[in-house]
């Protein structure tokens, strides 16, 4: 996860730059469910002390990722198939009306031209076969775009059911490079949604949200 977390420097700072990639490795299955980690040896990963990291998984667990194991560490947990349609289901009713209504309104490009560098590297991790960093990328991206709606509220509605699913399928679509032509989608929800295309755009959302509770699931 060293790469991963190297990746994404200078954003934040070290307790939630950990706590992104930690959540991010929860999600795609690199932190496996029902395993007990350790802060110490999830420290020796990052090259940094137990500390932030520990803060990091107590986050985490704040956010039902983690369960804490009396002087052992932490367990990942287990998320059932019910859980993962419900999830789904909860945020194709946010997330693709919400987008249709951001392009219906018009975005100005000086607000779309910050988010590219992250459709960018979203890309990029993609066809490095980076899950860490394409997940923890994909969360910012659609969180920012999410936010262009003006309602904080939805956000950390969104953000919680994404931290909450699990799409342990990438790793297989990035081994048979699968994955850079959906990231790519990123980019193409920009140009929709700088166009005003809101069905187009409304089209993308749900076709993504689809993909991460079924091929990407997987």
């Amino acid at each position: 996860m060293t790469d991963s977390f190297a990746a994404l420097g200078g954003r934040r700072n070290l307790r939630e730059e950990i706590t992104e990639t930690l959540r991010a490795a929860v999600i795609t299955g690199e932190l496996r469910p029902g395993v007990v980690y350790s802060a110490p040896s999830l420290a020796a990963q990052f090259g940094v002390s137990a500390t932030p990291v520990r803060e990091a998984m107590l986050d985490l667990a704040g956010e039902g990722l983690v369960d804490s194991v009396r002087n052992k560490g932490f367990r990942v947990t287990s998320v059932s198939e019910k859980d993962l349609d419900d999830l789904s289901e909860l945020r194709a009713l946010i997330e693709v009306p919400t987008v249709r209504r951001i392009a219906s309104a018009g975005v100005a490009q000086p607000v779309l031209a910050k988010l590219r560098p992250l459709a960018v590297a979203i890309e990029s991790a993609a066809a490095a076969g980076d899950l860490i960093t394409h997940v923890a990328a994909d969360m910012e991206f659609h969180l920012r775009l999410l936010a262009l709606a003006g309602n904080v509220h939805l956000v950390e509605t969104v953000r919680s059911l994404r931290a909450r699913s699990r799409i342990y399928g990438l790793r297989k679509l990035a081994d048979r490079g699968e994955l850079v032509p959906s990231a790519r989608e990123h980019a193409v929800l920009l140009d929709l949604v700088g166009a005003g295309d809101a069905d187009g755009a409304e089209r993308l959302m749900d076709r993504h949200i689809r993909h991460v509770r079924g091929i990407w699931a997987s």
